[in-house]
């Protein structure tokens, strides 16, 4: 195992909660409507793009490029206004030990984070130092849950997919990982994870030396 590819939102820091009030805050101004609790899965681990069509296809509204647009930005200067508070205290439990436990064994780290945001939550929660590479959504073709994020991120440490482990806690994601043929590493519920290589439960339940054996059984398993 010589690479580690990270998703960011519930995986690292728990920002996917400020990404769903943005975006109900947005519709509420503009359109007086309600988003439900149960839209929120279609959002997660997604692009703002492709998260924005989710919402406006479940709300039956067309709105005109320049709009669409326009609300994209909005709702992102929404969203960045909400973790003005983000600090260290905000990574997950087991997260700090976990990287620091992959570079004491000089595995590469990269973010495959579908946020544009990305650097600047590593900074807020003073993890970049640990990030040998940084994909930038807006440079791959097509968002998870296509590989094309997890191939460039794989890509971007000088490494093949296959020598690397993903982790995510969305569906999207870990369709994303095994598309690329990497190790998926999956963070949550039993009963929507069900394709990944290995869950765990929670962040706090991250282990060095178990997901080592899980990279380690799956390579010898396809050779």
């Amino acid at each position: 195992m010589k690479g580690a590819l990270f998703d960011l939102d519930g995986v690292l820091t728990d920002t996917a909660r400020y990404h769903f009030t943005a975006w109900k805050a947005l519709i509420q101004k503009h359109f007086q409507l309600e988003l439900p609790a149960s839209l929120e899965a279609q959002t997660k681990g997604v692009s703002r793009q492709d998260s924005l069509r989710a919402i406006l296809t479940y709300l039956n509204l067309d709105v005109s490029t320049s709009e669409f647009a326009e609300l994209a930005a909005e709702k992102n200067e929404l969203y960045k206004e909400s973790l003005a508070t983000l600090s260290s205290q905000d990574i997950l439990p087991g997260i700090a030990n976990l990287l620091a436990d992959l570079k004491a064994h000089q595995v590469k780290i990269a973010l495959a984070s579908a946020s544009q945001n990305g650097p600047f939550i590593l900074a807020k929660l003073q993890l970049t130092a640990y990030f040998d590479a940084i994909v930038d959504p807006t440079k791959v073709a097509h968002g998870k849950p296509a590989p094309d994020i997890y191939l460039a991120a794989a890509s971007a440490l000088d490494l093949a997919p296959s020598e690397c482990v993903g982790f995510e806690d969305a569906v999207a994601g870990i369709t994303a990982i095994n598309s690329a043929q990497a190790v998926s590493i999956g963070i949550g519920s039993a009963n929507e994870l069900t394709q990944a290589d290995k869950l765990f439960a929670s962040t706090q339940d991250l282990d060095y030396n178990l997901i080592e054996q899980v990279w380690q059984a799956k390579h010898l398993a396809k050779n």
